[in-house]
């Protein structure tokens, strides 16, 4: 069999592996940044930008692939669904994949079907912001970037400007939401959609960096939440996966808890959460193969069975930055918990976007492992 994989960072690495080691020819497509280390890995590396999708289908139809996917990365998705549908392969559809990627019309969509979410205002110009009536703090993101970047926090007109011309240079699109800030902690969902049908894997408590940009700093599964609370986060996800009517895959919903227990649904995914969370924690907290899962559903060979949990154990990741220096004493010594742990650089910054990160910790416990 044979398999499209797009995007070559990092982030795609455990999926190429979990291919190769089930025998399939992996076929890797992404723009050689000097980033692509699936290029190193990959049976076969093409540098074509993930973004070119009459290339990609042409080269796919070449080919001959048997299935396509991406995992943790948002900007893949449409071209994904494009390719998908051209070729009768599995996938969502295209609709689905703009309203899982574009936050404006995703937040438009939870409007639309009773999904409780910030009240926002899309924005193309930033002489728009003056026939807005803000109420602050507001929250400022581009439409179409993900891992936080060009996401600000923002509490008065001067910062509100700034901020969404910023916003604005980093989206694809040049165009970005202000939304109603939700106070209250995060969690995000996970899940698996297989023909229409859906299932929670697991919830993921986050750790979010200091204000303004709120970058995540640790996450932790399964969620230390109120199993009530939990209910209401589950059937709420269920809603956001019915109204973005997605069939096939991986998806990621963050959401925002207040402290009168109103769940917000911040954004979803349309794919495998990223920072270790669906390539490591998933397996780690309940024996879940979510790797083996995605790849199943993209090549149509998915069974139910796959997907019944193991165990229920702690797992978790945290992130090495100028926030966390007080981690390093974690990463000098080996502790039972560990599970994989290292430095990118030693170069530590106050992290802006996920970016900004020089290194992690992953652990496995029987209990929450609080650093």
């Amino acid at each position: 069999m044979k398999i499209a994989i797009l995007g070559a960072s990092y982030l795609q690495l455990p999926l190429v592996e979990k291919a190769k080691a089930n025998g399939i020819e992996t076929h890797c497509f992404a723009w050689d940044d000097g980033k692509a280390v699936c290029k190193e890995v990959a049976d076969y590396f093409y540098d074509i930008s993930v973004l070119e999708k009459e290339t990609i289908l042409e080269k796919c139809q070449e080919i001959n692939i048997d299935g396509i996917l991406t995992i943790a990365t948002d900007i893949c998705v449409p071209t994904i669904s494009y390719v998908a549908a051209k070729m009768n392969l599995i996938g969502n559809s295209l609709q689905t994949a703009l309203l899982t990627t574009n936050k404006g019309l995703m937040r438009d969509c939870f409007h639309t079907h009773n999904i409780p979410s910030p009240a926002h205002r899309t924005i193309t110009d930033i002489k728009q912001l003056s026939a807005i009536e803000n109420t602050f703090p507001l929250i400022v993101k581009p439409v179409d970037r993900s891992g936080s970047l060009g996401v600000k926090k923002v509490s008065h007109q001067k910062e509100l400007l700034d901020a969404v011309e910023e916003s604005l240079s980093y989206s694809f699109e040049k165009t970005c939401i202000v939304e109603e800030y939700i106070s209250g902690v995060e969690v995000s969902v996970e899940t698996l959609s297989w023909k229409g049908e859906h299932q929670i894997v697991n919830i993921t408590d986050k750790v979010l960096s200091p204000e303004p940009y709120f970058v995540e700093i640790a996450h932790h599964q399964p969620t230390t939440l109120h199993a009530s609370l939990q209910e209401k986060i589950k059937k709420i996800a269920l809603n956001t996966l019915r109204a973005t009517n997605i069939e096939f895959g991986a998806s990621h919903i963050e959401m925002k808890i207040t402290e009168a227990g109103n769940v917000y649904v911040i954004e979803i995914g349309s794919r495998m959460g990223g920072d270790f969370i669906g390539s490591d924690l998933v397996k780690l907290s309940t024996g879940i193969d979510y790797l083996q899962c995605v790849l199943d559903i993209a090549l149509n060979q998915f069974n139910w069975q796959e997907s019944i949990p193991k165990y229920n154990r702690y797992a978790g990741v945290y992130f090495y930055c100028k926030e966390t220096q007080s981690l390093n004493p974690y990463f000098q010594k080996e502790y039972e918990w560990t599970v994989k742990k290292e430095i990118l650089n030693d170069d530590l910054k106050l992290i802006k976007s996920s970016n900004d990160r020089s290194g992690y910790l992953i652990y496995q416990s029987d209990k929450k492992i609080e650093l």
